[in-house]
């Protein structure tokens, strides 16, 4: 597999985690706010605000790793 194919794999692998945690992150969040007079109301909300900064992360460099692998010139 050239190189090129490697990365672009390894970009859609980056997405493909951001995937279930763009979803996860909200759900843990709103899950929190229902729940606002459990003792765990800060960790939980933490734990969402979290997993959406990762899926935000991991977006961006599964983005970045794609463009890199269709526009890398090769010698």
């Amino acid at each position: 597999m050239p190189t090129n194919k490697k990365i672009l794999m390894k970009g859609l692998t980056y997405m493909g985690w951001a995937l279930p945690l763009f979803f996860l992150g909200p759900v843990v969040i709103h899950i929190s706010f229902k729940n606002e007079g459990h003792p765990l109301f800060i960790p939980v909300l933490g734990l969402g605000i979290i997993f959406c900064f990762l899926a935000i992360l991991f977006m961006a460099k599964g983005i970045k790793t794609i463009i890199n692998s269709l526009f890398e010139n090769e010698n």
